[in-house]
């Protein structure tokens, strides 16, 4: 044994070819905290020590090779002055060229994911070979920043500049197949061939087949391009990566700009490149708002598994109502594993759901990520059905059928009859009352809310919905199957709206009443979209549909009429009662028209401000910075309000249940971080400015307790 640690162990494996075998003590991934570093500096120091060495393989003994920097401690590296950061950027990168220029060929055996960090060591390798089912990528710039441990500057020396500047600046995780393409890995094989593939490779360097020496000298080179090819790649790569990156996120122009910046510059040189951008885009509050997010997303994992403890085992489940929502969670379901029936009292409604599954699971095909066998067998798992012949022995229901209270509660007792007592039935609702659709269930203990958001195959949030006597049990299962489905499920207590929706429509209101004097709807659109939303307020009901706002925002008035109950008639209301519903008929705010892709665009309908124009009590002009606080400043007070009544469970659930349900802006951090960056008594001061408009916009007493003591929802004196 060369070295032995807690985080991995240096071996020979057969007659001078060694093993760094990474295997973090006390955890389920290997990540590169502190002590591995320092561990892994020990054992580079006691290879170099020891004679006899002829090669080096790294493998993992988990189930995935590496997940990179462990993210926990980024926080306190991120406080450092800029020249501090960079001074441990260039420790580690010393670090890992020492493992590079060893005096022998090296081979990284990648199993299960290698990404950030541990994807960085494998590109100071000589060689790496894969797995079959292997991923492997670079993400930091989803965290607001860019690789530090020299990813940018062997990534193109290995694979070319505009490979790796679309790896990079996307921080898309790569497949086998396409890490082959690019050259990024040297081979690809079975994962029960993986070890003895690396050992071979490494005897075929030995004797000569394979000149690993000049590898590692074209890394330590700078990019063999000429000035006008350099010019051309990275002028090319700014317009295709700006356009997709937008205004708001920092990190993918940066990619490009040190990309270029090191291209004519050795190895070290080029590091200190790297190292410089990195610790600037630390200071970013993008990079802070990002950085909260993924450790939030983290929390909520983690929350969710503890929250599935006590499940049933979910193997078999029902969606009552096909169309496009039933027919994306029959899709959901089947290509999650889960056999599902989809039963509708209408063939047609039928037809439109496996219509929609099957749409789904043939784009899937298209990209690459389903075969056809594979495809065939997930569609097999649904089972259409007019009737509840195939409901004995389903484990949970999701019952998906019109938004109308009294419909839902016949539909939910008449097919809590015909399931197993055991079974768990849940309601797609997005804000009728659990407590009210479970007054004629003989089970209610066995009843909650799982609200699924449109679409179901991209939307990642479920909302979980505890009624005042749904079980440990039912909430557990229902959090088991979200995850099982592969979304980020929140379990929220029951409201009108319950958190998702209560918190949008006073976002809505703040919309009409904007209209109401005078605003523009589509100069609001505009500046809300500039803000960071994916679409302004008047597109996103247009995509909702008016008909579900205008009868959500009823069910709202009845539960909170003192905020959202209006004593005037709105746009919404207007373009309702005139059937433009939007999207699913063709025009409401907007006309829509199909492009060529088949997908509606939308278009400016000149009838729309004519029609509207009764609602118009004043003709008031506002500037881009008032629109803004008139639209968030409800939404964010009732944020809280959900948080101070307990409907969420604490600050990350709220934000992560808005970014991941309604697409509030990532690199803004969430409604709460937002308030956070404010400052509170600012936000209440802003809110104050605008309480002559009503309950919408007044502080909560708690919010104003919080001013006082400049407490925060994240951070000091959370």
């Amino acid at each position: 044994m060369v070295f032995e640690g807690q985080s991995l162990t240096v071996a020979e494996v057969k007659s001078g070819l060694y093993n760094m075998c990474f295997d973090l003590q006390g955890s389920s991934v290997n990540k590169f905290d502190q002590a591995t570093v320092k561990e892994l500096k020990n054992a580079i120091t006691a290879l170099q020590r020891h004679d006899g060495v002829k090669g080096l393989m790294l493998t993992s003994a988990k189930s995935s090779f590496f997940v990179g920097a462990d993210i926990s401690e980024f926080g306190e590296l991120f406080k450092a002055p800029e020249n501090e950061i960079v001074a441990e950027l260039l420790e580690i990168d010393a670090l890992f060229s020492s493992l590079e220029d060893l005096p022998y060929p090296t081979v990284a055996a990648i199993n299960g994911e290698a990404l950030g960090g541990g994807l960085e060591i494998c590109l100071a390798c000589d060689y790496r070979i894969m797995t079959q089912k292997a991923k492997i990528g670079l993400p930091e710039v989803k965290l607001g920043i860019l690789p530090g441990w020299g990813g940018t500057v062997r990534l193109p020396r290995i694979i070319g500049v505009d490979n790796a500047i679309e790896w990079v600046a996307t921080g898309s995780n790569k497949r086998s197949a396409a890490a082959l393409k690019d050259g990024a890995v040297d081979a690809v094989v079975a994962e029960d061939h993986l070890r003895d593939a690396a050992m071979q490779l490494l005897e075929d360097c030995i004797a000569g087949k394979f000149d690993h020496s000049k590898r590692r000298e074209e890394k330590r080179q700078p990019i063999p391009l000429s000035t006008i090819e350099r010019t051309m790649a990275f002028t090319s790569a700014r317009g295709v990566v700006g356009a997709k990156a937008g205004p708001h996120y920092p990190a993918p122009m940066s990619i490009i700009s040190v990309m270029e910046k090191h291209a004519s510059l050795d190895r070290d040189n080029a590091f200190k490149v790297e190292a410089a951008a990195f610790a600037k885009l630390t200071k970013s509050p993008v990079t802070a708002a990002l950085i909260g997010i993924f450790l939030k997303d983290q929390y909520l994992k983690k929350q969710s598994k503890h929250l599935s403890k006590g499940a049933i085992d979910v193997n078999k489940t029902a969606v009552l109502g096909a169309g496009i929502m039933g027919g994306g969670i029959a899709y959901q379901s089947a290509s999650s594993g889960v056999p599902i029936v989809m039963k509708d009292i209408n063939q047609k409604a039928i037809d439109d759901g496996i219509a929609e599954s099957d749409k789904l699971f043939f784009k899937q095909i298209q990209r690459g990520r389903l075969d056809q066998k594979a495809a065939t067998a997930a569609m097999h798992r649904i089972q259409p059905s007019l009737s509840y012949g195939e409901f004995g022995d389903v484990d949970l229901v999701v019952e998906a059928v019109v938004e109308n209270p009294k419909v839902k509660q016949s539909v939910l007792a008449e097919v809590e009859q015909l399931i197993p007592d055991s079974a768990i039935l849940t309601s797609n609702t997005s804000t009728i009352s659990i407590n009210l659709l479970a007054e004629n269930l003989a089970r209610p203990e066995n009843f909650c809310g799982m609200h699924f958001f449109n679409p179901v195959h991209l939307m990642p949030l479920v909302e979980v919905i505890r009624g005042e006597k749904s079980s440990d049990t039912a909430i557990a299962s229902t959090v088991a199957y979200a995850r099982k489905l592969g979304k980020t499920p929140i379990v929220v207590n029951d409201c009108p709206g319950f958190f998702v929706n209560r918190v949008l429509f006073p976002y809505f209101g703040g919309f009409s009443m904007l209209l109401k004097q005078g605003a523009d709807f589509q100069q609001v659109d505009k500046v809300m979209e500039r803000w960071g939303w994916p679409m302004g307020p008047a597109y996103l009901l247009d995509v909702v549909g008016m008909d579900t706002a205008y009868h959500a925002g009823a069910v709202m008035a009845d539960g909170f009429p003192e905020r959202m109950k209006y004593d005037f008639k709105s746009a919404i209301d207007v373009l309702y009662e005139n059937e433009r519903f939007g999207q699913k008929n063709g025009v409401g705010f907007y006309r829509y028209e199909m492009d060529k892709r088949g997908k509606p665009k939308k278009v400016i309908e000149p009838e729309t401000a004519e029609m509207i124009a009764p609602t118009v009590t004043e003709q008031g002009s506002f500037t881009d910075e008032e629109i803004i606080e008139r639209m968030m400043i409800p939404m964010c007070i009732e944020t809280i309000r959900c948080l101070e009544e307990g409907i969420v469970s604490g600050p990350a659930d709220a934000d992560m249940g808005l970014v991941y349900g309604i697409g509030f802006p990532p690199f803004r951090g969430g409604v709460l971080h937002y308030i956070d960056t404010l400052g509170m008594a600012n936000f209440v001061a802003l809110c104050d400015k605008y309480k002559d408009l009503g309950q919408l916009y007044h502080a909560t007493d708690g919010m104003r307790e919080r001013a006082k003591t400049s407490a925060t929802f994240f951070g000091p004196g959370a």
